[in-house]
């Protein structure tokens, strides 16, 4: 699998293993299950993951170590995030998370940007993940904590890639506008943007991008296929944007989508996990994956050639930001 260098010389697979899944996102996952799926991504090509204690309350960072544990580390980048800390949750085995993963409660998240929030953070992530090490460390969705995110948060990094203890920093979040104003205020390496640069909508044209290629910030793109509204053929009743229900009028154009790239002989998916890293900003794109199944069909989705005059034609129908027929 082809790989993108970042400002900080860390380079990273076109596609991006994200973890959330294989920590019981939105349904259980066994832990074979898990261990099988981020083995055929290692020997599909896979060599950057991205994990967060947020996701099964630790158990993506424990299951992702776990597999790690096998693989020479200066092989793989792996970035996680800071921000929710995991607390004690008395009571909460005998229910499961209420935030969207199928695991007990035993843990709950507690948003801390202060400096020994960050600090504690990383280290109980390293502890989570049996490493000494991870590449690049993320604010977590800071949207109601600008203050202390940019301050305290951002400060803490700092220092620690001063000390060499990670070598990227950066903010990852579902929205453009607060990352941007990361890009210009502080002094990061790397965004990942959640959902708000797919093929279903551009709108970091209008801001995150062109600050960031202002600015030598790398892009990592995030929820390509929004929430899974881009991962079939065509849209399902119950299908999801942004975590929720769909509307109807967002399925209505995600189908006008799928048949406009049925008339270029592309399936919906292809075209939306290729469509990220068409810009030159993008140095990788996340897949959220479950199974060695969802990791084959990725790369083949991945490996398909979209043709150029789909965008054209796109834009046209009022479909795609025309900014991007450009490129």
């Amino acid at each position: 699998m082809d790989a993108r260098a970042t400002r900080t010389g860390l380079a990273l697979t076109e596609l991006g293993f994200g973890t959330a899944p294989i920590a019981g996102m939105q349904s259980l996952v066994s832990e074979e299950q898990a261990a099988a799926t981020l083995d055929a991504a290692w020997d599909a090509g896979f060599r950057y993951f991205d994990t967060a204690p947020h996701y099964g309350l630790g158990l993506a960072e424990r299951r992702l170590g776990a597999a790690l544990a096998r693989r020479p580390r200066d092989e793989v980048v792996v970035s996680t995030k800071v921000g929710r800390l995991l607390v004690p949750n008395p009571g909460g085995e005998h229910r499961l998370d209420d935030d969207g993963f199928a695991v007990p409660a035993v843990v709950r998240r507690q948003f801390d940007f202060s400096r020994d929030g960050v600090l504690r953070s990383l280290e109980e992530s390293l502890e989570r993940l049996g490493l000494d090490r991870v590449d690049i460390v993320y604010l977590h969705d800071p949207d109601e904590h600008w203050e202390a995110a940019s301050t305290t948060g951002i400060d803490t990094l700092v220092e620690l890639r001063d000390q060499g203890v990670v070598t990227a920093i950066g903010v990852g979040m579902n929205q453009s506008a607060m990352l941007t104003e990361f890009v210009r205020r502080t002094d990061i390496d790397l965004v990942l943007v959640a959902g708000r640069y797919t093929l279903l909508e551009q709108g970091a044209l209008d801001d995150l991008l062109p600050a960031a290629a202002e600015r030598g910030v790398d892009v990592v793109a995030g929820a390509i296929y929004n929430s899974g509204l881009l991962s079939r053929a065509r849209p399902a009743d119950d299908a999801t944007y942004d975590y929720a229900p769909a509307p109807a009028e967002v399925r209505g154009r995600v189908t006008r989508l799928a048949e406009a790239c049925e008339a270029h002989g592309v399936a919906l998916p292809e075209a939306a996990v290729r469509f990220p890293l068409r810009n030159p900003q993008v140095v990788s794109a996340l897949v959220g994956l479950r199974s060695p199944g969802e990791v084959a069909e990725a790369v083949r989705r991945a490996a398909v050639p979209v043709p150029d005059d789909l965008w054209g034609d796109l834009a046209e129908a009022g479909l795609l930001d025309p900014r991007e027929v450009r490129r």
